[in-house]
């Protein structure tokens, strides 16, 4: 097998909308997040890319029913936006990396997303199972990819980042191709930068061409009113030091003569302007949704600047705007960021006010690392001590319910209801 030309890191934008919070991990009621107004509004801010998981509940679902309308069948071509789901983990408890139950929920993710290709599939939380058993799904998705060519490229995604970076290495040793992609979620924020430092070095060496950085507030651990708290109560895995350390240091950010000072507001910027400098060698030269219009033929033919990639996750569309326009000001802070403000209707002050608020950004978290102390770059156990795998013996039942989260009645229709394009995809 040969690794997918061209290089991912050549197309994929280098922000992706996350769809995790269209769960009920994160809200108390994902149907009654506007998910479609966010999608949608992304696209027309010139978001192109969008991952989800089948273990965020109805998100595939949601984002699916989003794509699938008249607005983006008629203004976004499928072949204009980045697809990138998952497999393997089922629930909390539950993973199955088999190849029957790989084959399955990769048909299962077309189905639910409207479309007859994926653009990146990754192996979900793979600290949570043995190497072999990744190394079984890595290579079942390389053969479909070849096979079948409904996945362009493949990767694994979790939260240690020696786990991911031992993954990485052991794939290309065993196999000979590297991993196309490995995302890290929470291991660059203002509380936790493992992943430049500890990660970096060692994924480039095992050949890994993009690394996005995802979580950037630490799964809403970098709040001024701490946690999210959805339908199923306190998830978050950190201890209750690291959260007063959070709340101390948030209270000290509150306390600066400084505007927008909330803690996540500098963490969101913060992470993204300094992953987007730190992780360009494994960036991505995409359309990086400057406001200023662009076509994947021109990054083909002449290559954009390569920037660190990151995920942004947001509820609401006002929350989406305010990302968008911290996202884009970072932009115009950086070299030739000038002429992109101008460019895109911005205008040149934006470069200006960009430079300034970096300084101010950068002096806040240097205060609030401080007062983390010695918080500062450490991971929670993953997965927790004592787990057990809920699934010893795999099996693809028939019919399948949807894993994590009961869809409404109509979502239940949309979902027993086959699909045209799921009835002419190539059998895998």
């Amino acid at each position: 097998m040969s690794r997918t030309s061209p290089l991912l890191s050549k197309l994929l934008p280098p922000l992706i909308c996350g769809t995790a919070t269209f769960n009920n991990q994160y809200n108390p009621d994902p149907y009654a997040i506007p998910t479609t107004a966010i999608v949608h509004e992304a696209l027309a801010l010139g978001v192109r890319a969008f991952d989800t998981s089948p273990y965020y509940g109805p998100a595939e679902d949601l984002l699916g029913a989003a794509l699938d309308t008249p607005f983006v069948h008629q203004n976004f071509p499928r072949q204009d936006y980045f697809l990138l789901t998952k497999v393997g983990r089922i629930s909390g408890n539950e993973f199955d990396y088999s190849a029957s139950w790989t084959r399955h929920s990769i048909q299962r993710s077309l189905e639910r997303l409207h479309t007859d290709y994926l653009d990146v599939v990754y192996c979900h939380d793979v600290e949570f199972v043995s190497p072999e058993e990744v190394l079984t799904v890595v290579t079942e998705l390389r053969r479909i990819r070849a096979e079948t060519r409904v996945i362009k490229y493949v990767g694994i995604s979790g939260y240690p980042v020696t786990t991911l970076c031992e993954l990485a290495e052991m794939i290309l040793e065993k196999t000979g191709e590297p991993l196309d992609i490995v995302m890290s979620y929470a291991n660059f924020t203002l509380q936790n930068t493992r992943l430049a430092t500890v990660a970096l070095p060692r994924l480039k060496a095992a050949g890994v061409d993009v690394v996005p950085n995802a979580s950037v507030l630490g799964m809403g651990l970098l709040r001024r009113k701490g946690v999210p708290i959805g339908a199923q109560g306190d998830f978050h895995p950190s201890p209750e030091k690291l959260r007063a350390a959070i709340q101390a240091a948030s209270d000290w950010s509150d306390a600066q003569d400084i505007k927008d000072k909330r803690i996540e507001k500098v963490a969101i910027r913060w992470a993204f302007e300094n992953w987007m400098r730190e992780g360009a060698s494994v960036g991505s030269r995409g359309d990086p949704a400057s406001g200023i219009p662009w076509t994947r033929e021109k990054i083909e033919k002449y290559g954009g600047t390569k920037l660190g990639v990151s995920v942004m996750g947001v509820s609401n569309t006002e929350e989406l705007h305010e990302t968008m326009r911290v996202w884009r000001s970072i932009l115009d802070g950086l070299e030739g960021g000038e002429k992109t403000a101008i460019d895109s209707g911005r205008g040149a002050n934006d470069h200006a006010w960009s430079l300034k608020r970096q300084k101010e950004v950068q002096a806040l978290a240097t205060g609030i690392r401080r007062v983390l102390g010695e918080w500062v770059d450490y991971a929670w156990p993953s997965p927790p001590p004592g787990f057990i795998n809920k699934r010893s013996a795999p099996a693809v039942p028939a019919p399948l319910p949807t894993p994590a989260a009961s869809p409404d009645p109509q979502s239940k229709k949309a979902l027993n209801k086959e699909s045209s394009v799921y009835r002419s995809m190539p059998a895998i």
